[in-house]
C-alpha cells in the first residue's frame, strides 16, 4: 500500500489526500444539486431533472420507511445530502489515483527518513483517494449524526427520549449508554471498512498488470453497487435513529 501525505500543524496530523477529496465531493455534490434546479420546468423536464426527482422520491420513501410520512419532510434535505455525498465519495477513488516518488526526506508532507527505510529509499505517496476510505472521515460523518439524533431527540421528544435510557427496566442503564455510543462506531467502521477493502483490493489488482484488467473492469463495476448500498445504509439508519430519538407511538397515530 501507498502512503498518504501528512500534513502536522499544531502537533495535529492531517491526511491531505482526504482534504483533497473531501473538497472535491463537497464541490461535486453541490454543483450537481445545483445543476439539477437551475432549469427547472413542468412541460419539458431535463434529464438530470428527471433523474433528481426519482432520487429525491427514493429518499422521501426511504425516510418515510422509518418514520410516520407527515414527519418526513423536514429531514429530506439532510438524507438528500448525506445519501448524495456519500456515494460521491465512495466512487472517488475508483476512476484514478495520483501517486508521486520521493527518494529524499521531506517532513512537510510527512516523508521521514523511517519512511523512507520502510520502503527501501523509495516513498511512493498517493495524493487521491475515496475520503470515505479514510476511517476519520466516516468517523466524522457518523459523530455529526450522533451529535444530531440526541440533539433532535432532547429538543422535540424529551420526556419519552429520556425515558428510553431506563427502559425496560431502570437496571438496563448501562447497556442503553453502551447502545447509544455503539451506534456511531458501527456506522463510521461499515462505511470505512467496505470503501477501503475495495481500495486496497483495487491497488492490489493493479500490481497484476496487463493481467489484472478485465480483474479491475469487473471489480470497479461491483465498487459502483457497494457505494452506493453503503451510501443508503448509512442514509437510512441515521433517518432510525432519528425516529426512535423523536417518535413514540402516539405520534404515529
Amino acid at each position: 500500500m501507498h502512503e498518504f501525505p501528512v500534513l502536522t500543524v499544531g502537533g495535529l496530523e492531517f491526511d491531505i489526500s482526504s482534504l483533497i477529496a473531501i473538497t472535491v465531493s463537497a464541490i461535486i455534490t453541490f454543483l450537481l444539486a445545483r445543476l439539477a434546479v437551475s432549469r427547472l420546468s413542468v412541460e419539458n423536464p431535463s434529464k438530470l431533472q428527471n433523474f433528481m426527482e426519482w432520487v429525491v422520491e427514493f429518499v422521501h420513501n426511504t425516510i418515510a420507511s422509518t418514520m410516520p410520512v407527515h414527519k418526513v419532510r423536514p429531514y429530506l434535505s439532510l438524507g438528500m445530502t448525506l445519501i448524495m455525498f456519500i456515494f460521491i465519495s465512495n466512487l472517488l477513488g475508483l476512476p484514478f489515483g495520483i501517486v508521486t516518488e520521493h527518494h529524499a526526506v521531506n517532513e512537510t508532507i510527512g516523508v521521514t527518513q523511517e519512511v523512507l527505510d520502510k520502503h527501501h529509499g523509495e516513498a511512493h505517496l498517493a495524493w487521491w483517494k475515496s475520503p470515505t476510505a479514510d476511517i476519520s472521515v466516516t468517523a466524522g460523518l457518523a459523530l455529526i449524526v450522533f451529535v444530531l439524533v440526541h440533539y433532535l431527540g432532547l429538543k422535540l421528544n424529551t420526556k419519552h427520549y429520556l425515558k428510553h435510557y431506563l427502559e425496560p427496566f431502570p437496571i438496563f442503564f448501562p447497556l442503553n449508554i453502551i447502545k447509544e455510543i455503539a451506534k456511531p462506531i458501527t456506522l463510521a467502521l461499515r462505511l470505512y471498512a467496505n470503501i477501503f477493502a475495495g481500495e486496497v483490493l483495487i491497488a492490489t489488482i493493479l500490481m497484476l498488470g496487463f493481467v489484472g484488467i478485465p480483474f479491475l473492469l469487473v471489480w470497479q463495476g461491483f465498487s459502483i453497487f457497494v457505494g452506493a448500498i453503503q451510501a443508503f445504509l448509512f442514509t437510512i439508519l441515521t433517518m432510525v435513529y432519528i425516529s426512535q430519538a423523536t417518535v413514540h407511538h402516539h405520534d404515529e397515530h
